[in-house]
């Protein structure tokens, strides 16, 4: 699917706020380059982009500070050596994009709490945040089985592979708040129980973290904003165990938080999970209409060479090798390169309403993927997701669907399957939320 540019008739200035998180290196950096420029290649000259990203530390912020600073500087260039369109006209001037870094670790919920406090006090709204940042939860690799998988299976074995090997059992380290000093809700560290639940490292940083900071924004988002996840074609079932949600006892953490994403965004809109996502967006109470709440969408940026893995730069390179040669054999989930990868980001917050909210609506929720051909030519497309299928209706494939490079694990769309899909989904969301609030109570964290 290509992505369609929105036309604007109104000379009303505006401003476009996206908040993505993660930013400082791979798959985040790229969703931020491409942003800006689709933004500015696609937008009027009366509309900016206030970019909004994060990293960990301060020096990361800096860093990645600079990086966009230099990409924005070329996309400039870039656009002033064409004949340029007039909705250029003010990007060639450097003010239609504002870039702002920002400082938060979804594995330490005060940061999360601290950003969203900053964000909400400023009162300005929000019209997508793309949850990127994540940690693998790997400690190293199964050479011989990975090189076995890559020479007799190369395409599957770099699609969904099995020799990775997982730190089982990751825990997060206590979660503390710094002291506040306001009278309505003060928090000191002496009082925080010292023997606290146990956090899934891996759940927390990928999941979690991003669920509370969704409920703590939820005053800055309106019925039109977009809440992107970022998933993986490795989010399969054999990995999740809806009784162990945090992945403490998974064999794959990693793989276990991007199902638990699945479940979360493709069950969104669903009857048996509307009291819970209101309860997250701080909406309970308002009756049983979910039309005013900003909908959510989960995508995955198909197998790309980034620097999660870990691996040396002797062994990354025959990786990348190994990740060509798939995308060079037809294999649709093989981009490479992050910034072909960031395309279904991109396309979930920059679309226009009639591509996607009403594609959604007409066609059935999907996880839309970044697929590209032999050559490298990137588009969006539809992804199969076990038990879901590519829309929530069970053996109906839409056109743009992605119908190779399949899990050998499937098996047909059916009702039951469905029907277990949104199961699942609902203890996932009613946990999730249970969970919420706990963490809330034990740490006083409000915005």
């Amino acid at each position: 699917m290509q992505v369609q540019h929105e036309s604007h008739a109104s000379d009303t200035p505006t401003t476009f706020r996206v908040l993505v998180t993660g930013a400082n290196s791979g798959l985040g950096f790229a969703i931020c380059c491409r942003l800006i420029d689709e933004f500015l290649h696609t937008r009027p000259s009366t509309q900016s982009l206030h970019l909004l990203y994060t990293a960990r530390d301060a020096r990361k912020v800096a860093e990645t500070s600079q990086a966009l600073h230099a990409h924005l500087s070329q996309t400039l260039h870039k656009l002033s050596r064409k004949h340029r369109p007039s909705n250029t006209r003010v990007a060639g001037e450097g003010h239609r994009v504002i870039l702002e870094g920002l400082l938060v670790d979804l594995a330490e919920l005060h940061t999360v709490q601290s950003l969203a406090t900053e964000l909400v006090g400023r009162g300005e709204g929000l019209d997508a945040v793309i949850w990127n940042a994540g940690i693998a939860g790997w400690k190293g690799v199964d050479w011989l089985k990975g090189m076995r998988g890559v020479l007799t299976d190369l395409k599957y074995a770099t699609t969904y592979p099995e020799f990775m090997i997982p730190d089982v059992g990751l825990v997060a380290a206590p979660q503390t708040l710094p002291h506040r000093s306001s009278k309505k809700n003060r928090v000191d560290e002496q009082n925080i129980p010292s023997q606290q639940p146990q956090l899934g490292q891996v759940f927390l940083a990928n999941v979690f973290g991003h669920y509370l900071l969704t409920h703590f924004l939820a005053p800055l988002f309106t019925p039109s904003s977009r809440i992107v996840w970022i998933s993986s074609t490795g989010a399969l079932p054999p990995y999740f165990d809806v009784e162990d949600l945090q992945g403490l006892r998974a064999r794959a953490a990693y793989e276990s938080s991007k199902r638990v994403t699945d479940l979360l965004a493709l069950t969104s809109e669903l009857p048996s999970t509307a009291p819970y996502v209101r309860g997250l967006l701080g909406r309970e109470g308002r009756g049983r209409d979910s039309a005013a709440l900003p909908k959510m969408y989960v995508t995955h940026p198909g197998v790309i060479a980034t620097s999660i893995a870990g691996l040396g730069w002797f062994m990354g390179f025959w990786m990348l090798v190994a990740i060509y040669a798939a995308r060079w054999l037809s294999s649709p989930w093989h981009p490479v390169d992050p910034y072909k990868g960031a395309i279904s980001a991109m396309f979930c917050a920059l679309s226009p309403p009639e591509q996607l909210a009403d594609l959604e609506a007409r066609e059935g929720k999907g996880k839309w993927g970044s697929s590209t051909g032999v050559y490298g030519e990137e588009r969006v497309a539809r992804t199969e997701v076990p038990g879901w299928g590519y829309c929530g209706v069970p053996g109906v494939v839409p056109e743009g669907s992605v119908t190779t490079g399949m899990w050998r694990g499937r098996v047909e769309g059916s009702r039951e399957g469905r029907e277990g899909f949104e199961v699942e989904g609902a203890r996932v969301w009613r946990e999730m939320e249970e969970l919420r609030r706990e963490w809330e109570e034990r740490l006083g964290l409000e915005v």
